[in-house]
């Protein structure tokens, strides 16, 4: 199992260790009856037009991710010791949760590590791969052009509803993995580079059921340098979520 430093981003939410400015977007607000935080959007719910629409935003974030706040902070309240755990920690720990809870927390606990890693990995001008990331996208991945397409297969081919990943090892190894509903590869000791979620709530508004259309509009808006901090911090064995 890995060896997970644990650190803490956006008032609970752990997530990787790069350093943002916070600016809460119209229409946020924050509960504050857990000890599992909603992190609030570092940009508007409109900055990733034309391939997200502001309001499969508002209402992914808002409302589809508070709901996994939420939820998780209400299945942890009468267990004191789980609640006091790391986000990451209670993913690799799912077999040690109590019986009475652990579908809950599974779903609810890996509902909450994807999206918190979806919103810091997206933006627009994001750049595109350098240094040492980009090696190993060509080493490990053939390539950005056959990383996206690769991904974009996987993506499409998740039957219901899931994510697609890269994962990414303390020597720097990348993998392409997929995963239904709200599984991550946290829960096997992985550490994710990046992901996209393709339920349907993350695209039904604008796309409907054209899943392929929205997975490849989506490399438009992936923010290339968050993703290098992150490349950066497993390397150094400091990426949680």
């Amino acid at each position: 199992m890995l060896n997970i430093q644990r650190r803490t981003l956006l008032t609970g939410a752990a997530a990787a260790a790069v350093s943002v400015t916070i600016r809460p977007v119209r229409g946020w607000a924050a509960d504050e009856s857990g000890p599992f935080k909603l992190p609030p959007l570092l940009y508007d719910f409109s900055a990733l037009e034309p391939s997200i629409d502001a309001k499969t935003m508002e209402l992914h974030h808002d409302k589809h991710h508070a709901a996994y706040v939420k939820n998780l902070n209400a299945a942890v309240k009468d267990h004191p010791k789980v609640a006091a755990m790391k986000l990451e920690e209670i993913l690799v720990k799912l077999p040690e949760m109590p019986e009475s809870i652990r579908t809950t927390v599974r779903n609810n606990a890996g509902g909450h590590a994807n999206h918190s890693m979806f919103w810091q990995i997206m933006g627009h001008d994001g750049g595109a791969p350098e240094g040492e990331l980009k090696a190993a996208i060509e080493a490990d991945l053939g390539g950005l052009d056959k990383l996206k397409e690769d991904f974009n297969a996987k993506g499409a081919k998740v039957f219901g509803s899931g994510w697609v990943f890269v994962t990414v090892t303390p020597e720097g190894k990348l993998a392409l993995v997929s995963k239904p509903n709200q599984d991550t590869p946290l829960m096997e000791g992985e550490r994710v580079l990046f992901g996209n979620d393709v339920w349907e709530h993350a695209y039904y508004l604008k796309y409907q059921n054209r899943r392929p259309e929205y997975l490849k509009a989506w490399w438009d808006v992936v923010n290339w340098k968050a993703i290098g901090d992150r490349f950066a911090a497993a390397k150094a064995g400091t990426l949680t979520i």
